[in-house]
């Protein structure tokens, strides 16, 4: 048996997160409302988010999100995601989302830094 070889460039950590996509974008001013698609986050990096959903929703369109990690319910990230992988989950009616953050901040690396210390020290 050959061993995974992980190419992602930051550690991805356990999330347990809700979001509702209420709207998509592109840069092309190109709008899809009225979604109201709620997702599960499975887990996050420095780098983005992994998630599912049940609505299939659109390869290289972005979307507005607030997320909280850890115990500290001020700690608000806002930030813009882009969606960049898609693929169905066997035996279910969900998909699974793979995003990237676009345009964070490097100087937000802590938020992660603290998070994935919460998560371990578990």
């Amino acid at each position: 048996m050959s061993e995974i070889v992980e190419k992602r460039r930051y550690k991805r950590v356990k999330a347990d997160l809700t979001l509702n996509v209420s709207s998509l974008f592109k840069q092309d001013n190109i709008k899809i409302s009225n979604i109201d698609s709620p997702i599960t986050v499975i887990n996050i990096s420095k780098s983005g988010i992994g998630f599912e959903a049940k609505s299939i929703l659109p390869i290289d369109f972005y979307f507005n999100a607030a997320l909280r990690l850890g115990d500290n319910q001020e700690d608000v990230l806002f930030c813009v995601v882009k969606i960049v992988r898609c693929q169905p989950i066997k035996g279910s009616d969900f998909y699974s989302y793979g995003c990237e953050f676009v345009g964070m901040a490097p100087v937000l690396n802590y938020i992660f830094d603290d998070y994935e210390a919460e998560i371990e020290g578990e």
